[in-house]
C-alpha cells in the first residue's frame, strides 16, 4: 500500500515552459528524497474531450499556441485573449464535471497548477471532491496578466516569484498566509550547477574567434523567424562581434541560417540540452521577453536585449519593464533597432554593469518551492 503524499502537478504543453517548470520542480523533488509521489498532468489530456478548438480548427488548443510561436502570429494576441476565456467559460460547467471525475478516480493530497486560465475550473473541479485538499498556483510568469489568468478570487495558494506578481495577488483580496513570494521564477536544477568549459577553446571548437564579443540569439524551443531578421541588420552593420543561434526544434530555420552568407562569423545549433554551456561562451543573449530565457540569463550572468511591441505576447509584457527595472538589458521597440541595441551593449563598462547586477539576483526558487509544498501539506 502506498502511503506517500499524492501531488498533482497541473501543466499544459503550450510553449512547453509549464512542462519543463513542472519536470524540475519534480526532479528537484526526487533529488531531495522527498517521500511523495508526484503526478505530471497534462490538463489538455484531461480535458481533451472538451476542447472546443480542436472542434472547429482540427488543432488542440496547445498546438494552436504553439504554432502561432512558431509563425510570428501573435499581432493582436491581447485581444483575443477575452475571446479565449470566453471560450473557457462557456465550457466551464463541462470542465468541472470532467475534472471532478479525473480525481475521484484517484485523489491527490495536494493539486500544484503550474498554468494559467484553468484555475477556477479546476479548483471547483478538486473541490466537488474534497473541501480540504489544498490547491497551489505556481506562477510561472514574471507577473499576472488579468483578469482570469493566473491569479483568480478564490481560496487557495498562490507561489509568486516577483514582488510586482506578490502584489497582485494581495490586491485582489488573496491574505498574506495565501500569497507566497520567492526568490524568482522556476528554472532546471542544471542552470546551478558549474558549468565546466574552456572557453576560448570551446569557441575554436565552434568555428568562433575565442576574443571576439559573442551574443547568443535564441527565441525557445520553436526558434522565430526573427533571427533572420537580426542576423541580417548585425551583419550589415560595423559592429566587431560574432553569433551563437539556437534554433529549437526549428530545423528548417537551423538549415536557413547555415546557408546564410556574411559578413560576422556564426554558429548555428538545433534543439539542445546544452544551454548553460552555449550561455557560458556568450556576453549577451538577444531573444523574446519569455520568463524561461530571461531568467535563465540572469542566472548565468548573462545581459539580455529583447523587445517589446503590439506583437508581444500580453502576458510576457511586463517581463520588459522587469529588465529595465532590474538595469539587466535592453528593451528596442522591434529588432530592427538590435544594431543600435548591440552597440549600446558593447560601450565600455555596459556588459560588466550588466552583468553585475544579473549577478545579484540570486534566484532560488526551484530550492525553495519544495519547502513550501512540505509546509502546505502540513
Amino acid at each position: 500500500m502506498n502511503n506517500r503524499p499524492i501531488l498533482d502537478f497541473m501543466f499544459f504543453d503550450a510553449g512547453g515552459g509549464h512542462r519543463a517548470a513542472a519536470t524540475a520542480l519534480k526532479q528537484v523533488i526526487e533529488n531531495q528524497k522527498r517521500p511523495w509521489e508526484v503526478r505530471l498532468i497534462d490538463v489538455q489530456d484531461v480535458l481533451d474531450e472538451l476542447d472546443i478548438f480542436r472542434k472547429v480548427t482540427g488543432l488542440r488548443l496547445e498546438d494552436i499556441y504553439n504554432l502561432v510561436l512558431e509563425k510570428g502570429w501573435t499581432l493582436g494576441s491581447a485581444q483575443l485573449m477575452p475571446l479565449m476565456h470566453g471560450v473557457i467559460w462557456l465550457y466551464h460547467g463541462s470542465q468541472v464535471k470532467v475534472l471532478a471525475k479525473h480525481w475521484q478516480a484517484s485523489p491527490p493530497d495536494m493539486v500544484v497548477s503550474l498554468v494559467p486560465n484553468f484555475n477556477r475550473s479546476m479548483l471547483e473541479g478538486l473541490r466537488k471532491v474534497s473541501a480540504t485538499i489544498p490547491y497551489v498556483t505556481v506562477l510561472t510568469d514574471i507577473a499576472d496578466y488579468p483578469p482570469h489568468f493566473w491569479i483568480e478570487k478564490q481560496d487557495q495558494y498562490f507561489i509568486c516569484g516577483s514582488a510586482k506578481a506578490e502584489q497582485q495577488a494581495l490586491g485582489l483580496g488573496h491574505s498574506k498566509d495565501k500569497v507566497i513570494r520567492t526568490s524568482g521564477m522556476i528554472l532546471n536544477p542544471r542552470f546551478y550547477e558549474p558549468v565546466d568549459v574552456d572557453v576560448a577553446a570551446r569557441r575554436r571548437e565552434l568555428g568562433l574567434d575565442p576574443t571576439k564579443p559573442t551574443a547568443l540569439v535564441m527565441f525557445g524551443g520553436q526558434g522565430s523567424n526573427v533571427m533572420k531578421t537580426i542576423a541580417d541588420r548585425l551583419d550589415k552593420s560595423d559592429l566587431d562581434l560574432q553569433l551563437i543561434f539556437i534554433c529549437g526544434k526549428n530545423a528548417k530555420l537551423a538549415e536557413s541560417l547555415r546557408a546564410r552568407k556574411g559578413r560576422l562569423t556564426k554558429f548555428v545549433e538545433g534543439f539542445t540540452q546544452e544551454i548553460p554551456m552555449y550561455m557560458k561562451l556568450s556576453d549577451w543573449m538577444i531573444g523574446k521577453p519569455g520568463p524561461g530565457s530571461i531568467n535563465e540569463a540572469v542566472a548565468m550572468g548573462l545581459p539580455v536585449i529583447t523587445e517589446r511591441n503590439a506583437w508581444t505576447l500580453p502576458q510576457e509584457r511586463y517581463n520588459s519593464e522587469w529588465i529595465v527595472e532590474n538595469q539587466i538589458g535592453e528593451v528596442v521597440p522591434n529588432f530592427d533597432q538590435i544594431v543600435d541595441a548591440s552597440r549600446r551593449m558593447l560601450q565600455p563598462g555596459a556588459l560588466a554593469k550588466y552583468k553585475a547586477n544579473a549577478a545579484a539576483l540570486h534566484n532560488r526558487a526551484i530550492f525553495e518551492i519544495p519547502d513550501i509544498l512540505e509546509t502546505l501539506l502540513g
